[in-house]
């Protein structure tokens, strides 16, 4: 593997985990009033449009990189539909420094 690949691989593992943890803090609370789901939807529709690049330029780190940033994003929106009615516990509150 030439470094530019392994560049690209090691950019694409610290961006697409970045999502991880909030998707892991919707589940545990059950709650994702605070996100906006124009936000998650315009980029979930850019990582579409990345992974289509990735795979007509046949570049390994940008198609591994948004196949695992899509299915990161695609439960995100899920949670917001799943969760939408959920109001957030008092201890999560912004005043409560949760």
């Amino acid at each position: 593997m030439d470094t530019a690949t392994a560049l690209g691989l090691c950019a694409a593992f610290l961006t697409s985990v970045a999502f991880v943890p909030q998707t892991i803090r919707n589940f545990r609370r059950k709650q994702v009033g605070d996100l906006s789901f124009f936000t998650f939807g315009t980029f979930t529709a850019g990582v579409v449009a990345w992974l289509g690049y990735g795979l007509m330029i046949d570049s390994l780190p940008v198609v591994a990189a948004n196949t695992f940033t899509l299915a990161v994003s695609l439960l995100n929106l899920w949670q917001m539909w799943a969760y939408r009615g959920n109001v957030a516990a008092p201890h999560d509150s912004p005043a409560a420094g949760g």
